[in-house]
């Protein structure tokens, strides 16, 4: 990695002139749909074709207007339903932007972070562990570079590269040179720089990638129930406006007003707003997210967030800044606290310890810890040879096993080379082969610093002056030199934020990689609920049911590996807890992959672990988190109020369809008569129940149970039961205006009374648990727009001479009007003391 400075790449004019002339680093994609094949693919519903041949039928009879009019409606319905397309469509793409892999690159002599769709021939990709590499090249230089190249070859065990010059082979997979890399695969371990000879289509994977481009993706199992449910509205629909068409024509021989009372039969029963609901809610709600700093790659994430019930955290730069210093050093039983020393200089006997940690940490560091290493080196040291002189010639990582890492240097000036480590005090002490009492004494000072919420390393020195180096760095005679304490403070949000999670029923584990001490001060800080401590030493002498029953009353997880995280996740959903994962590292794919809801850290969290992920946090905070569960129970609320809200009013308007024709009295709903209706339950459902507020008690309650389906049968009862008592009371008002008025006039009184039932329904909605002021109290200036809409066009279908004829009406009066709107509202009055009851019950419970 210290070549990149010597590198100077390709300049920002080349490159921009290369992507001019040979496209961007872009896989083939499918075309998005446009405006055209929308509105094909709409009017290919059923709905739209029955409006269709009811605005044919009105013209081949000579009824001018009302044909018109319908083919008018036609064109506004299409026009929302292009509208909620785009909505969806627009917020889908911006998803898609957000979501595109970033690659580091050194252009102008300098390392830079670009697009990774912005990637020309020639550009040098810096690689480090984690990264998903962006296009096909050839490596440069690296360190220890291991590729897994499963993605084009199925072979799982990882591929050492090293440095060439040779350009990559163009016989893939047949001919394989060790410096070639190819587009999409994974570096697993390593560092190096590469130069891109292919891009996009060009890539090995852009051919394979051409043959997805006629793959449709697979429908989810919610999409595929609701897919039913219409398909079964729509057929009992059809086949009773035949029945009933039939029956008007043959009873009294009035086939006309038949056949177009079948088909506005047939229209009402048509829930095909449901589609509406499933498409446009994930997909804004995936928008909100996004705004929330939570990145969505996969809707069906947002239906299980609400039902979440374990979230899994990590703690350095979830829970912590992630902004480490150095705090405290610690040699042979002194300790100093160098965040005192403002003015003094850093006393001698510490010089070394500060040198060697920076010794084992790398030249360019990313890590947040070797970052505070070399930051204090410059603030305390003067100019040593771990600032330039040495040359790094062999470095030894962390492994699951021994938690410390190494590196050999060499200098001219010095005949044996030097060995620096660094890790965990236990991992540190091993290495140093240190007695008992040493060693106790060692992590007795380790526990006093990491009481104080500091996260401890310690370091060791060995020299070595053979010329093949040792396989193991357990090879080396390590003497112990120090212990480094570095402070990383709780986020100021963070207390907070727990205490929401723990009033929403959701338990916090947090699983760390660090000293058990520092782990349980920080969750103490952080106001964890009370639990045992689980170490990954104690996790591995566990079986799976000794390992389930444990986890139960764990809080911390200390000094647990990557790889255990897998295990904790497979022992919480054992028990039926739904677990939500957060992770940053390759090795945390699996178990990200396994949670209910994987969260990927989007700052610091490799690209591996943002593809197996259903979330990603782009400012890695764990408040965005809660903001995420809260966004995602308010989401799965809408969605049931607002399919709730359109089985209701569907029940009203079949039977307004229905019970006249039942009844013998005159039809009361034509084609128009339901256009006009959906023009008011489209948009609710699409703009008035997606924009609103959640519920004042929604991260006061327990998550609910994931089996439940969106559709419960409880919320299926009181939708019928709402529908059917609205039905009631503006069937019998329809039946008492056509007793007291003309035939227009009843009509034009039961639909009044009719639209403001379905106004009516949508208040009822947008509560069911925090009470009837609460529909008020909850802003949604959405909602208002929509119900002034309403009540505009009511009025003017009432007073406009010419739609009074095509809606067959005739004016009402002011008080007629009122009297209307007051029965419409009354019918769904009646369920309010219902819910009343209904909630005092639960209370005394």
């Amino acid at each position: 990695m210290s070549d990149a400075a010597k590198i100077p790449g390709l300049t920002a004019v080349e490159a921009a002139i290369r992507l001019k002339n040979e496209g961007g680093n872009a896989l083939p994609d499918k075309k998005h749909r446009n405006f055209l094949v929308i509105a094909i693919q709409v009017l290919r519903e059923p709905m739209f074709i029955l409006l269709l041949c009811a605005a044919l039928l009105y013209l081949l009879i000579g009824e001018l207007h009302e044909g018109l009019f319908l083919f008018a409606m036609v064109l506004v319905t299409l026009g929302l339903t292009l509208y909620q397309e785009q909505k969806t469509e627009s917020a889908l793409e911006a998803l898609r932007d957000m979501s595109i892999p970033h690659a580091l690159v050194i252009r102008d002599g300098l390392p830079q972070t670009i697009d990774s769709r912005m990637l020309v021939r020639g550009d040098l990709l810096i690689l480090s562990e984690g990264d998903r590499i962006a296009a096909d090249g050839f490596l440069m230089s690296g360190t220890g570079l291991q590729v897994d190249e499963s993605l084009l070859t199925g072979e799982a065990v990882p591929v050492y590269k090293t440095a060439g010059n040779d350009q990559i082979s163009t016989g893939y997979p047949a001919d394989i040179s060790s410096s070639s890399l190819y587009a999409g695969t994974l570096v697993v371990q390593g560092d190096g720089i590469a130069e891109v000879t292919k891009t996009g289509i060009h890539s090995e994977m852009g051919r394979i990638g051409s043959a997805l481009n006629d793959i449709t993706p697979e429908s989810s199992p919610l999409q595929k129930q609701m897919s039913r449910l219409i398909k079964t509205f729509a057929f009992l629909g059809i086949a009773l406006s035949i029945v009933l068409a039939l029956a008007e024509g043959l009873l009294h021989g009035d086939w006309l007003q038949g056949l177009l009372a079948g088909i506005a039969l047939a229209m009402s029963m048509m829930p095909e707003e449901f589609a509406v609901i499933l498409t446009v809610f994930p997909a804004l709600g995936a928008w909100r997210l996004a705004r929330a700093k939570v990145l969505t790659r996969r809707l069906s994430a947002i239906e299980t967030l609400g039902a979440t019930s374990v979230l899994c955290t990590d703690k350095t730069g979830t829970l912590t800044e992630n902004i480490m210093r150095v705090a405290r050093l610690y040699i042979d039983d002194e300790e100093i606290d160098i965040e005192k020393m403002t003015e003094m200089p850093l006393p001698q006997s510490y010089h070394t310890l500060l040198d060697l940690s920076i010794l084992a940490s790398r030249v360019l560091p990313l890590d947040p810890m070797e970052k505070a290493f070399h930051l204090a080196g410059k603030k305390f040291l003067p100019r040593t040879k771990s600032q330039g002189e040495q040359q790094l010639i062999r470095e030894y990582g962390l492994t699951s096993e021994l938690r410390a890492m190494s590196q050999g240097w060499t200098s001219p000036d010095q005949d044996a080379h030097v060995v620096a480590a660094k890790g965990a005090p236990e991992a540190i002490a091993e290495l140093c082969r240190l007695d008992a009492m040493s060693r106790s004494r060692i992590l007795a000072s380790a526990d006093r610093m990491a009481a104080d919420g500091l996260r401890v390393l310690g370091v060791a020195r060995a020299t070595f002056d053979g010329d093949i180096w040792p396989a193991d760095q357990r090879a080396f005679q390590f003497s112990f030199s120090g212990l480094i304490g570095l402070a990383d403070p709780l986020r100021s949000d963070i207390p907070g934020a727990i205490r929401q999670c723990r009033a929403a029923g959701i338990r916090i584990i947090m699983i760390t990689g660090d000293y058990p001490v520092t782990a349980m001060t920080i969750a103490r800080q952080a106001g964890l609920a009370d639990g045992s401590v689980l170490t990954g030493e104690m996790m591995a002498a566990l079986d799976d049911a000794q390992l389930s029953e444990r986890i139960k009353t764990t809080t911390v997880c200390a000094r647990i590996s990557p790889g255990q995280k897998l295990r904790i996740v497979q022992a919480l959903k054992a028990d039926g807890e739904v677990v939500a994962m957060t992770g940053d590292g390759v090795n945390d794919a699996p178990a990200l992959k396994a949670a209910h809801v994987g969260i990927a850290m989007g700052q610091r969290g490799t690209e591996v672990a943002r593809e197996a992920a259903s979330l990603v946090l782009l400012d890695d905070h764990f408040a965005s988190i809660v903001r995420a569960i809260r966004i995602g129970r308010t989401i799965f609320g809408n969605m049931r109020r607002a399919m709730t809200y359109v089985l209701s009013v569907h029940v009203l308007i079949a039977g307004m369809a229905l019970t006249p024709l039942l009844l013998d009295w005159p039809i009361m709903l034509y084609p128009m008569h339901i256009v006009f209706l959906e023009l008011i339950i489209d948009p609710t459902c699409s703009l008035v129940f997606e924009n609103e507020a959640p519920e004042d008690s929604i991260m006061n309650e327990p998550p609910r149970n994931p089996a439940a389906p969106l559709f419960s049968t409880v919320a299926l009862f009181r939708a019928l039961l709402e529908g059917v008592g609205v039905l009631i009371v503006v069937a019998l008002s329809y039946r008492w205006a056509l007793a007291n008025m003309p035939e227009q006039t009843a009509r034009a009184f039961a639909f009044t009374a009719l639209i403001a039932a379905n106004l009516a329904l949508i208040f009822s909605n947008r509560s069911r648990k925090d009470g009837v002021t609460a529909m008020f109290r909850r802003v949604n200036t959405t909602m208002w727009s929509v119900v002034g809409a309403a009540v505009f066009l009511l009025v003017l279908t009432l007073q406009q001479p010419m739609l009074q004829a095509i809606f067959h009406f005739s004016p009402l009066s002011a008080i007629e009007m009122s009297s209307a709107m007051a029965i419409g509202i009354a019918s769904v009055l009646w369920y309010v003391p219902l819910a009343w009851c209904r909630d005092s019950i639960k209370r005394l419970r």
